[in-house]
């Protein structure tokens, strides 16, 4: 996985290995230092996204160095 990048601030897994800000929040801070992601499809309706704080469907990380 170390080959895409997440945004530290909002841990959006970023579609494009060339991004140079995140695609979801604008953050310019990317790294490829991270472990483990879930997809969310409904966030409306997840406990998990609910956690997370997510409100827009996507692949977030779970941890994020």
């Amino acid at each position: 996985m170390a080959d895409r990048y997440v945004c530290r601030e909002c841990h959006r897994v970023q579609d494009s290995a060339e991004a140079e800000i995140c695609q979801a929040c604008g953050s310019s801070s990317l790294t490829e230092d991270w472990a483990g992601y879930v997809i969310i499809a409904h966030p409306a309706n997840s406990e998990i996204a609910a956690e997370m704080e997510v409100t827009e469907p996507g692949k977030y990380a779970l941890k994020v160095r």
